[in-house]
């Protein structure tokens, strides 16, 4: 008898220490949908191809090594990411992190989502409707960047005493973009009073940008009258081709975004790029997995700070620092890194994700 009941004890306390192991590393809250210790799908759609997807399997494995990535590229096309959306859920994925190719278009996807039981982290741009987290580039610092970057590469046609630089272009992200109204907003409380903004437009649509550039250098007086530009990386090829059409290739472009050709024109040392500021592609990616994880697990997350998409407020964000890319810091990049690595790094543990249990 005594030896039955000791031995039912141990099997007691064997359990008890099981679940107590269990749960110290699942540290699952009550909505979890994932965990890492037995491993699970992230679905992870994106607007276009790029190097996010490896930096995001990367850092989704490092942090959970059974976890899989379910991958879809929407190539631009937002009927086709909203089929990518529902063909996942379809497959029992619980876990979407979406870089939306129409932000503004997303609530229904996400909603869908979210009636499914999964967690949404809106990766890069911020999707409409009740997301959980968001990682994006800090949009404040991206626009001081780019205005300290025109500060100082802009030209100063007039040497008279007194005399300041000539009008500036700036070309803003589309209007009821919350992303590119901070972004404008920051450039404007640096360069106000500083320089003279002589055009200035809210592109609805990247495509819109040559015909706004040729407009503005009409208006101005011709590429002569004009100090630097400074615009949205979407549109940084049509800007800088217009304005070498036009002339105007010694006019410093200041581009945000990492496009490939921006950053190589950067690196090339070409006239109509010289500065861009740019996401950290990497930094982004491994806060993107972070949060995937801890969602998944049922967590509250705290990033940097909140933002609100207009159909759902407080959302937790974490604002990554960007990075500005010269000649100088694209030629310091390793060797064969492609020009995405050119710039500075970002130190260790800057994505800021925080989590607390719930």
């Amino acid at each position: 008898m005594g030896r039955r009941l000791a031995g039912v004890c141990v099997l007691l306390l064997a359990s008890v220490a099981a679940c107590g192991q269990r749960g110290e590393e699942r540290g699952a809250g009550l909505g979890a949908v994932g965990a890492v210790h037995e491993g699970f799908t992230v679905g992870l759609l994106l607007p276009a191809e790029g190097p996010e997807r490896a930096l995001f399997t990367g850092a989704l494995t490092a942090r959970c090594p059974r976890c899989r990535v379910e991958y879809a590229n929407a190539a631009g096309d937002r009927a086709r990411q909203g089929r990518q959306v529902g063909r996942m859920l379809a497959d029992g994925v619980r876990v979407l992190v979406l870089g939306a190719v129409d932000p503004g278009s997303a609530a229904p996807w996400v909603a869908r989502a979210k009636l499914a039981g999964a967690k949404v982290v809106a990766y890069d741009r911020l999707a409409d409707g009740p997301v959980d987290a968001y990682v994006s580039t800090d949009p404040a610092r991206a626009g001081r960047s780019q205005a300290l970057a025109l500060l100082g590469a802009i030209r100063r046609p007039d040497k008279g005493p007194g005399k300041g630089p000539g009008p500036v272009l700036l070309l803003n992200g589309p209007p009821g973009d919350p992303y590119a109204a901070a972004v404008k907003r920051s450039l404007h409380a640096v360069l106000d009073g500083r320089v003279t903004v002589g055009w200035e437009r809210d592109l609805a649509r990247p495509g819109d940008a040559a015909r706004e550039v040729a407009a503005a250098l009409a208006a101005l007086g011709g590429p002569a009258k004009v100090a630097g530009v400074c615009c949205p990386g979407e549109s940084a090829e049509a800007v800088a081709a217009a304005l070498a059409r036009a002339g105007a290739a010694g006019v410093p472009l200041v581009g945000q975004g990492g496009r490939t050709g921006v950053l190589r024109r950067v690196s090339a040392g070409t006239p109509t790029a010289t500065v861009t500021v740019r996401a950290d592609v990497a930094a982004e990616a491994a806060a993107a997995a972070a949060l995937a994880v801890e969602v998944a697990g049922g967590r509250t997350v705290y990033g940097t700070a909140t933002v609100s998409n207009g159909t759902t407020a407080s959302i937790p964000a974490v604002l990554v620092p960007p990075v500005v890319v010269t000649k100088d810091s694209a030629a310091a990049a390793p060797r064969g890194a492609g020009p995405e690595a050119a710039g500075a790094a970002v130190p260790e543990g800057a994505a800021g994700v925080v989590v607390r249990p719930r």
